[in-house]
C-alpha cells in the first residue's frame, strides 16, 4: 500500500514547499495548486525523487476539471487525484488515477452525507478535514472500506499520532517540520 512506509503526506501550496517536500522524507506529496504551465515538470520533479504525486484538480488551473482533464494529468504521469466532488473521483477512476475524495466535518449531517458520498463515489481513500478530529476519523474508519487520510489543522506530532492511533492510514500536513516524523 502507498502509505506503509511513510505516514505523513507533504501538503503543499508554492513552489517553495514543493522544493522542500521533494528534498523531505515524505514519499507522497499533494499538490494543492498546480497549472497547465507547471504540472508536467512538477510530475516529472516528484518521481525523479521517488514521490508519489496527487493533483487537488479543484484547485489546478487551465486544465478542465472534468474527464478529459483527469485524462490529460495521468498522460503527464500523476499517480492521483483529490477533489471534494464526487463525479471527479468517477472520472479520476476511469482515467486510472488513485483517488482521494476530500470531506470537510462541521457537524453530524456532513458525517452522514459524507459516508454516503464515499459508498458512491468509491475513492481509493478519503481524507477528512480537519485531521485532529480523532472521534470521527474512528467513525469512518469503522463505516466505510476506504483507508482514512487526517487533513487539517495538524500541526504537532502528537497530533499525527492521535489520529494514526484513531484509525487513518496517513496525515496530510502544511507543517514542513512534520514531513521527516513518521
Amino acid at each position: 500500500m502507498i502509505f506503509d512506509l511513510k505516514k505523513v503526506v507533504a501538503s503543499v501550496r508554492t513552489d517553495d514547499e514543493f522544493r522542500e517536500a521533494l528534498r523531505s522524507d515524505a514519499e507522497v506529496i499533494f499538490l494543492q495548486n498546480t497549472s497547465i504551465s507547471n504540472v508536467k515538470e512538477q510530475i516529472s520533479q516528484a518521481h525523479e525523487y521517488y514521490k508519489t504525486v496527487f493533483i487537488h484538480t479543484d484547485f489546478m488551473e487551465g486544465i478542465g476539471k472534468d474527464k478529459a482533464g483527469l485524462e490529460y494529468i495521468k498522460k503527464l504521469g500523476a499517480d492521483g487525484m483529490l477533489s471534494t466532488r464526487t463525479g471527479m473521483i468517477r472520472y479520476g477512476k476511469d482515467a486510472g488515477l488513485l483517488t482521494v475524495q476530500r470531506f470537510f466535518i462541521v457537524d453530524t449531517h456532513s458525517v452522514d452525507t459524507a459516508i454516503d458520498s464515499i459508498k458512491i463515489g468509491k475513492p481509493d481513500f478519503v481524507e477528512i478535514m480537519p485531521g485532529v478530529i480523532e472521534k470521527t476519523i474512528t467513525r469512518f474508519t469503522q463505516a466505510v472500506d476506504t483507508p482514512v487520510i487526517a487533513g487539517g489543522l495538524v500541526a504537532k506530532t502528537g497530533e499525527v499520532d492521535r489520529a494514526l492511533d484513531a484509525g487513518a492510514v496517513a496525515v496530510s500536513t502544511g507543517q514542513s517540520a512534520l514531513w521527516n516524523y513518521r
